[in-house]
């Protein structure tokens, strides 16, 4: 499934196990409606695979609705791992201090070892 504009989309995958979600774009008061969208159609499962490799901006609404997303997913037993965020991206979860709350994976080959978890 793909939905968003010219500024921003997403794209979501289901499995068993994990549900992928990739963003591409920016996440800002713009575009965070079709972003949280998104993140609340996903089904649950044990795990919630954000990639955000290709998110250039992540605003301070892209923030408020990562965390309404972690407690969502964890409310229904699951966990929201971020993959791969733009350096960009990164500073701003350093910033805010998602890092320390939600587990990121640096790289592709990590996202195994999550789906095993």
């Amino acid at each position: 499934m793909r939905e968003g504009g010219d500024r921003f989309h997403v794209a979501t995958s289901v499995s068993d196990h994990v549900v992928d979600v990739r963003a591409v774009g920016e996440i800002d008061i713009a575009t965070v409606a079709a972003f949280r969208a998104a993140l609340w159609a996903a089904p649950a499962r044990p795990v919630l695979r954000l990639d955000l490799s290709g998110v250039r901006l992540l605003s301070a609404a892209g923030v408020r609705a990562l965390v309404a997303a972690h407690l969502r997913v964890r409310a229904r037993g699951g966990e929201l791992v971020l993959v791969d965020p733009d350096p960009v991206v990164a500073r701003v979860l350093r910033a805010t201090g998602l890092h320390r709350v939600l587990p990121i994976r640096e790289s592709a080959r990590d996202l195994v070892t999550c789906a095993a978890a």
